[in-house]
């Protein structure tokens, strides 16, 4: 064979490699929708052979992945805003709403069974209430037993947009301990694990336990959650309907790339933690934000059930058809 012949081919080859390669989407990022996007995924792959992988590492590590171009797209449940979208030539818009619920491992107290009032939740991830039967939480627990047992509060190990919407739901209970992060610094006794998946094994195998996963994490794993006060003053249990109580107060605008935190929201029957995940694209990748976007729009038009099954709320048709038409203004449909 001639070094011509030999050259001819392996150039053929890399064009191959390369093409298959590029054929299959990489994405990284949240861990809160990381189950309905594994599920929208085998779904999309299955109907259309087309091929997508996500890699639930955490907000953090998606938007660090996303800025320096290490994947075609990246999951965040922190939205970036409009002066962080521009410096870093991103596009950002929803893909879905879920909902954080705080899980518990006390023995004999069932799913449902404890209540969780705004100030006990406070006083827990502040560290001001360290006890079980503390009054905090017995005032509105007559009926249960609760012992007088330390409370560990699992948390967050990584930079977590999880971690961002709690910790800015605690910042309206109580604005002077709490501040917005993704990775605060907790005065409570805490144990951290990595990602939703970590803090719910520690739930798990901590006694007497508590800690703050995304819905369908709970709900896997069969892990129980209280009912939480809500800005109403109502006791709210986490439930699909309650989610979607709660979801019909999201304002969305693509004039600042649909940049919205929801959780706190207004009435009676709105479970109180809720919180959109977001997908981010490189701006300059025009043909593969295309083949993000038609994933995306098999997901709006396709994933409805897979989400709602999951304990997930599918968006709004009028807020998916504004994603439409926003990426159409910026030429990736």
């Amino acid at each position: 064979m001639t070094l011509k012949k030999i050259a001819t081919l392996a150039i053929a080859a890399t064009v191959v490699t390369t093409s298959l390669f590029s054929a299959e989407l990489q994405g990284r990022g949240a861990s809160f929708p990381g189950p309905l996007y594994k599920a929208w995924i085998a779904d999309y792959n299955a109907k259309t052979g087309e091929k997508v992988n996500y890699t639930p590492t955490g907000s953090g590590d998606g938007i660090k992945s996303i800025q320096k171009r290490m994947v075609d797209f990246a999951g965040s449940d922190k939205p970036l805003k409009a002066k962080k979208i521009k410096k870093d030539k991103l596009y950002m818009f929803p893909a879905v709403v879920g909902s954080i619920v705080l899980s518990y491992n006390i023995p004999g107290v069932k799913d449902g069974e404890l209540k969780l009032s705004e100030k006990a939740i406070a006083g827990i991830f502040s560290g001001a209430t360290q006890y079980w039967d503390d009054a905090t939480i017995t005032a509105v627990n007559p009926d249960l037993k609760l012992p007088h047992e330390k409370i560990t509060v699992a948390v967050r190990a990584d930079k977590s947009g999880t971690t961002y919407n709690f910790t800015y739901y605690l910042s309206k209970l109580d604005d002077k301990a709490f501040k917005a992060s993704k990775k605060p610094k907790w005065k409570a006794n805490i144990v951290a694990g990595k990602s939703n998946s970590g803090v719910s094994a520690t739930i798990q195998q901590t006694k007497y336990s508590i800690g703050y996963i995304e819905y369908s994490y709970k709900q896997k794993l069969n892990l129980p959650a209280a009912q939480v006060e809500n800005k109403e003053g109502q006791y709210i249990l986490p439930t699909l309907a309650s989610f979607q109580d709660a979801a019909k107060y999201a304002t969305w605008t693509p004039d600042n790339d649909f940049y919205a935190l929801i959780a706190y929201p207004d009435g009676k029957t709105s479970y109180p933690i809720v919180a959109a995940t977001f997908i981010l694209l490189p701006a300059e990748k025009e043909d593969t934000n295309k083949a993000v976007t038609k994933f995306i729009d098999y997901a709006y038009t396709n994933g409805d059930k897979i989400a709602t099954d999951l304990g997930y709320v599918a968006l709004p048709k009028e807020t998916k058809d504004m994603v439409r038409k926003y990426w159409e203004a910026k030429g990736i449909k």
